[in-house]
């Protein structure tokens, strides 16, 4: 049956690297609305969204999405369960290359749910109407992640993963994207885990997972 309450069902996730265990036996449920992560340097919380996303592979454990009354695990439907959720490295430079609208492009093939009909508000919105036609390479950090949360909010994804959403922006950016998590915090069906090091001001939290200072 499939529990309402539960977009992502995390249950005895295990993963760590030699001579540094970050998760043993490590479990939640990822309610509809914003979730924080919370913990200091070095506590996993990038690794924790990797795993979250498929993008690393856990030593133990499953996940189970739970998104329009069906139930998908990860080591069953790899590729059904990713096209579910949103997950972006922002400091990967893979795609130095693209444009922004190169990037939504490439999202919106990633994921069938993908509202094209968003982006231009979310561009107006992080002011990157300017930058559209740039290569990333040229952009600054704060731009390249504006670039990826405009796709994030944009992806339809059942599950969206953010790591540190409001670094490298601009106040009148960080107001924007504070507006559309808490947006995004009365939704009744789709989840959005963020990274953090405390409660972001303005957002209402569906829970808090705090791994440790």
């Amino acid at each position: 049956m499939t529990d309402l309450s539960t977009v992502l069902d995390a249950q005895g996730i295990a993963f760590g690297y030699p001579q540094r265990p970050l998760f043993t036996d490590w479990s939640a449920r990822i309610a509809p609305g914003v979730t924080l992560v919370r913990g200091g340097d070095g506590r996993g919380k990038t690794t924790l969204l990797r795993l979250l996303a498929g993008a690393q592979t856990a030593q133990a454990g499953q996940l189970r999405l739970q998104a329009g009354g069906h139930s998908t695990a990860l080591d069953q439907a790899p590729a059904a369960y990713r096209q579910q959720v949103f997950w972006v490295d922002p400091r990967d430079d893979g795609g130095d290359q693209l444009t922004p609208d190169d990037c939504f492009a490439l999202i919106a093939q990633r994921h069938p749910g993908f509202q094209a009909e968003l982006i231009d508000d979310l561009v107006e919105g992080l002011a990157l109407a300017e930058h559209r036609a740039k290569r990333l390479f040229m952009l600054s950090t704060g731009s390249r992640r504006k670039v990826w949360l405009a796709a994030a909010f944009a992806s339809g994804a059942a599950v969206t993963l953010l790591d540190d959403p409001f670094a490298a922006l601009d106040k009148p950016s960080i107001r924007f994207v504070t507006e559309l998590l808490q947006e995004a915090a009365g939704h009744s069906s789709r989840g959005w885990v963020v990274t953090g090091y405390a409660v972001p001001d303005g957002v209402t939290l569906a829970a808090t997972i705090d791994l440790g200072d």
